[in-house]
């Protein structure tokens, strides 16, 4: 059985005030190319199929066009929501759209049942399990001990009965320790959303969304595809693709990645003014490409980003790297905040305003509020 594993389409989202809409549009018609070639006999969505909540009607019209193109195939589909999804707005409708093939997770309601599909080798089960906080689970399993989100994914699993003498395949959005994030991605209260990878032993191949560079975190077939597109400047040097998966008797998995080329890439580039605009800079580039520019001008240029418009109209962003610009910042300011945690954040915080770091008692108080606070959100 052949599978195309995709997440985080983050459909509807703008970068730096861009609209991806039309870039969205473009990859989505080239996976539906690269589907038509590679004949799978399913297709896997692990979540993250819109940027918000409430997605714009012309995000659901673009994920209603996309999914129609599919059944049109005949195609089985497998969709999660996500951590950026309202689940309700992602299930809605889903025991009809089951006719045509299209199978939504629900709203977790404290179980999880497979839907099987047959091949040569006989079931193969896929079991949609939708983003989970502690605090859902627990609603539906008081009496365990849930704690983190490792004992929330365990015990969600272990409600499942998973038969390990057939092939079974997880979709599931959580991030899971020892994956490599991205600025694009939400970061928890001080990483309290780890979920360590042997809750998923009972699977042969776990279908991962959540982080947008694709890699396997363990083995092989735990993995997450990454996105379709790169959605902020620390993903400009990833290869986006396409996660193509092969299950024949149990045991043997085959996994290989299909590259994607965007419309507009979002690429990095630096130099003075007069290098940037020179034409032997950017003749042969795509300049339609969206961009962060870093001038190593000493002196501000005029009007800087307007003029570079001119010749690069989807400049996202533009700073200076000189002597003034490094100097205007001592040391432990330079790290840019949307690496560090909220608990990293309010750490620094605490310091600053009291001349001492936390007590490990302070620590501990506060990070059991954020974890409190974090969960109330659901």
């Amino acid at each position: 059985m052949k599978l195309i594993h995709l997440s985080d389409l983050h459909l509807g989202k703008r970068v730096n005030e861009f609209s991806m809409l039309e870039d969205q549009r473009y990859i989505l018609t080239q996976i539906t190319h690269i589907i038509g070639s590679e004949q799978p006999d399913a297709v896997l969505i692990a979540g993250d199929i819109y940027d918000k909540p409430v997605p714009s009607a012309e995000a659901v019209q673009l994920l209603d066009d996309f999914l129609c193109c599919l059944a049109a195939r005949n195609l089985p589909v497998f969709l999660i929501s996500g951590n950026h999804d309202s689940p309700e707005r992602i299930a809605f409708g889903g025991r009809l759209m089951e006719n045509s093939g299209i199978h939504v997770s629900p709203v977790y309601h404290g179980s999880v049942k497979p839907v099987v599909q047959h091949d040569a080798y006989g079931e193969v089960r896929f079991y949609l399990l939708p983003f989970l906080k502690p605090v859902h689970v627990r609603h539906f399993d008081p009496e365990a001990e849930i704690e983190t989100y490792t004992d929330a994914l365990r015990t969600a699993i272990s409600h499942m009965e998973v038969d390990e003498s057939v092939r079974n395949v997880l979709l599931t959005h959580q991030f899971v320790t020892g994956a490599v994030r991205c600025d694009s991605e939400e970061i928890s209260v001080g990483g309290s959303d780890n979920v360590d990878a042997s809750v998923f032993e009972a699977f042969d191949y776990v279908a991962l969304g959540h982080i947008h560079g694709p890699q396997h975190v363990g083995r092989e077939t735990i993995r997450y595809c990454g996105s379709p597109l790169k959605y902020s400047f620390s993903e400009a040097g990833h290869t986006k693709s396409v996660t193509v998966v092969e299950l024949q008797e149990k045991g043997n998995i085959s996994v290989c990645a299909i590259p994607l080329m965007p419309q507009r890439d979002l690429r990095e580039i630096r130099g003075t003014y007069m290098e940037v605009t020179a034409k032997s800079f950017y003749e042969g580039t795509n300049t339609d490409d969206y961009l962060h520019i870093t001038l190593t001008d000493e002196e501000d240029v005029p009007n800087a980003l307007g003029k570079l418009r001119v010749i690069y109209p989807n400049l996202m962003k533009l700073d200076y790297d000189n002597a003034r610009t490094r100097d205007s910042l001592r040391p432990e300011e330079t790290a840019d905040v949307e690496h560090l945690s909220p608990m990293e954040l309010f750490a620094r915080f605490f310091e600053a305003q009291n001349g001492r770091p936390m007590t490990e008692e302070q620590v501990a108080f506060v990070q059991k509020m954020m974890e409190q606070m974090w969960e109330g959100e659901a």
